[in-house]
């Protein structure tokens, strides 16, 4: 079976509920504070508990923040392909969530960011398998890494960018680079917008293709409106499921990888885009990144 595969960061959220953002200089009272495991951590526990092989293959370091990545993926079966980095702990991100279920976030630096390409290598992927990339890996210290490991992966190899607010920032030519093996694109509408120019969201998605190439899968995601996928020149809306959100962290990797495992399993895309739908539902529902649903309560979801 086709593995689903992550290169970027796995970081621990640190989820303070705040009444409303402060005015700049200003002070608010946080109402809780939750630690999870979050980052790629939220895609790969999504397609475990989906049914799929999950690997890892960034840097995690040995401190408290570590220990925590290594324990939230072992508890879904998730392997690491790389060893821990022994002299410095995992970064964090402060994740600022108001009622309306709108996110900030503020992200400290650790020993995810050590990587090399040959580190990278480890994952060794093989054709069939599914590669997810974050446009967020393309800042430093971790870009030419990535890109040097990316320019090594074997032809047959699924390439999912996932490019984050970041991608449609970089130079033109890391862009290319990226997208010269990028086989999958899976974004949300803003991210869309943002690389294609195009303000009407029905165009973004043929527009990606052609920058991509004919070869390409696109899937465009539209918060409660659903998603799109557009492939072999023709696209198809897949609505979403009614809810009431409570917390939107992870919806978008919940749904990267649940859509990745069904397709490992052997969904269409169409498919497994209708199973990521329902499952990011039920995830906005739960609060904290780690809100992915198992493929049984995905199954008695639809039903």
């Amino acid at each position: 079976m086709p593995r689903v595969l992550h290169t970027a960061q796995a970081l621990v959220d640190i989820v303070l509920e705040i009444d409303e953002l402060p005015p700049r200089g200003g002070n608010a009272n946080a109402q809780s504070e939750q630690w999870y495991a979050g980052g790629a951590v939220t895609t790969l526990v999504a397609a475990a508990r989906t049914g799929a092989e999950a690997v890892h293959g960034g840097a995690h370091g040995t401190g408290i923040h570590g220990d925590r990545i290594r324990e939230a993926l072992a508890a879904d079966g998730v392997r690491l392909s790389d060893r821990p980095r022994q002299e410095a702990d995992t970064g964090y991100c402060t994740v600022l969530l108001e009622p309306s279920a709108e996110r900030t976030f503020l992200t400290v630096y650790g020993a995810e960011r050590d990587v090399t390409a040959a580190s990278l290598t480890t994952l060794a992927p093989q054709p069939g398998d599914l590669l997810c990339l974050s446009g967020y890996s393309l800042f430093e210290p971790t870009r030419e890494p990535l890109l040097e490991f990316l320019e090594s992966v074997p032809e047959g190899v699924e390439v999912v960018l996932d490019p984050g607010a970041p991608f449609a920032t970089f130079p033109r030519e890391v862009q290319e680079r990226v997208l010269a093996r990028t086989t999958v694109w899976t974004s949300n509408a803003d991210e869309a917008r943002a690389l294609t120019g195009l303000e009407a969201l029905e165009d973004t998605p043929e527009a990606l293709r052609r920058r991509i190439g004919a070869h390409a899968v696109v899937i465009v995601r539209d918060g409660e409106r659903g998603c799109t996928v557009f492939h072999h020149g023709r696209g198809t809306e897949i609505p979403a499921f009614p809810v009431t959100a409570v917390d939107t962290n992870g919806a978008g990797d919940t749904h990267t990888g649940v859509l990745l495992a069904e397709r490992a399993l052997g969904a269409d895309w169409e498919s497994a885009a209708t199973r990521a739908n329902a499952a990011a539902s039920i995830a906005v529902t739960r609060k904290g990144p780690q809100s992915s649903p198992t493929r049984a309560e995905v199954d008695a979801f639809l039903a």
